[in-house]
């Protein structure tokens, strides 16, 4: 199936340029799952970051391999095509140019890339708010003195973790962090997120909505240029570690200070870095909807970004 002109190519990459970037995406992808790979070759466990890959179903096979993105066509290598050319969702022009067969793949998943759009485009047209103070992870445990999500201690113990909870105004806007709150917070949170709300709810200051771009750059796939989907991993990696940080749970086996959320110094740091975070996370999620934009064509993300503007308010 050829490439139409409204998903017509913008860039073809010659084989001495395309090889050396598929090379250098597999050495990055490969260092940063090392001590994971490691790890599960000898059936050992990580509170901190088992998260990437187990919550949001992460494979470090797939995380190596590189893709061009959208509108980026391969030339042929010395020794024949790009191997894309064998890929699900590639084409092969009769120039001998591979690239994302950009028909085949929305008739496979149009309808998610159109959410994807939808909930990114929503989600960056709102202010980052910073005074949820990562509290989520604490009322995940609230009055859970058992059968917790990470075998690790309480730094406060149960009792002064649960005064902590209910000293502080519990600001939950991500439906995937409430959906795990114990039964006696849920009622304690000042929204009720669903997933039906997602759109409604998601802002750019939430540390899950800054990691779901990496679950979203996952989802588009074979769409997202190598280097935003590796971009995107590594933000989720560091946005987990102040999760855990700001965290009720004691990470003194594993080597990392806390972020004392329930001190003013705590809380300054927090949203210092927080903030930080946003900023990353604002570019990359900015990067994602241009993928998106470019598989909709002009019509449909004008169309898309229409649909959710009621949201936007």
């Amino acid at each position: 199936m050829g490439i139409s002109e409204t998903h017509a190519l913008t860039t073809v990459l010659p084989s001495i340029s395309w090889i050396p970037l598929a090379r250098g995406h597999a050495e990055r992808a490969d260092e940063m799952t090392a001590g994971h790979r490691t790890r599960k070759a000898a059936g050992e466990k990580h509170a901190i970051e088992d998260f990437l890959y187990d919550y949001y179903g992460t494979r470090p096979a797939q995380l190596r391999r590189w893709h061009p993105g959208v509108g980026t066509g391969l030339g042929p290598a010395p020794d024949g095509l790009a191997e894309h050319a064998a890929w699900k969702f590639y084409t092969t022009r009769t120039d001998g140019v591979v690239t994302l067969d950009v028909e085949a793949y929305m008739q496979a998943r149009g309808e998610s890339v159109r959410y994807i759009h939808g909930l990114l485009t929503a989600t960056a047209s709102r202010p980052a708010f910073s005074g949820c103070f990562g509290l989520h992870e604490w009322a995940m445990v609230y009055r859970q003195p058992e059968h917790r999500r990470h075998p690790l201690p309480l730094r406060l113990g149960q009792a002064e973790t649960d005064k902590v909870v209910e000293q502080h105004p519990i600001r939950c806007t991500h439906f995937d962090a409430f959906r795990f709150f114990t039964p006696e917070a849920v009622g304690l949170n000042r929204l009720q997120p669903t997933r039906a709300t997602q759109v409604d709810l998601d802002q750019p200051g939430c540390l899950h909505a800054a990691m779901d771009c990496h679950k979203w750059a996952s989802k588009l796939g074979p769409a997202v240029p190598g280097a935003l989907a590796l971009d995107c991993f590594a933000l989720a990696g560091d946005i987990r570690l102040l999760d855990m940080q700001a965290s009720p749970y004691d990470l003194s086996s594993y080597g990392h200070p806390p972020v004392k959320i329930e001190t003013p110094e705590g809380k300054a740091e927090y949203v210092t870095r927080q903030r930080e975070f946003a900023r990353r996370a604002a570019a990359l999620r900015a990067r994602l909807i241009r993928v998106c934009d470019e598989l909709l064509g002009p019509a449909l993300a004008a169309e898309n970004r229409e649909a959710v503007a009621p949201h936007n308010t």
